[in-house]
């Protein structure tokens, strides 16, 4: 499958194509005053090895499995919205164990951080980006 191939076996950066899009997203969504929004999501998984999975809460799922987390900004505007930005949440089971890590090709730089750290993190990127940003929202988590 195509897109297989490219997820796969191209080299890319990830945070370049984040920028690249949060461009884009600005110059045809972009509007004074308007919402970045946070939320984590759960994917349920079956095995142990992908990133940062393990039996943990998922609100997708409404009860603990073993699932991976993302978080996500979502910027919202009356002309439309977009997905502008995205972490995978690595539980402490993840980071304090490196060998885990690098089979999961997790870079070493990678520390533990809770939902709510990445989810600033992804505040001050947007905040820094072109993207006209004047309320920030989430829910519980």
């Amino acid at each position: 499958m195509a897109v297989e191939r490219l997820l796969n076996g191209a080299r890319w950066d990830a945070d370049e194509l984040r920028d690249d899009l949060q461009h884009y997203v600005a110059e045809r969504l972009g509007e004074p005053d308007r919402i970045l929004i946070l939320d984590d999501t759960g994917f349920l998984k079956k095995g142990t090895t992908s990133a940062g999975v393990q039996r943990q809460y998922s609100g997708t799922a409404g009860r603990t499995e073993n699932c991976q987390i993302g978080v996500f900004a979502a910027y919202a505007t009356t002309r439309g919205r977009a997905l502008v930005d995205r972490e995978l949440y690595l539980p402490k089971s993840w980071t304090d164990d490196r060998d885990r890590c690098r089979a999961a090709h997790i870079p070493d730089e990678r520390s533990f951080a809770t939902k709510p750290d990445l989810a600033k993190a992804m505040v001050l990127r947007a905040i820094a980006s072109p993207l006209p940003i004047t309320w920030v929202t989430a829910d519980s988590a």
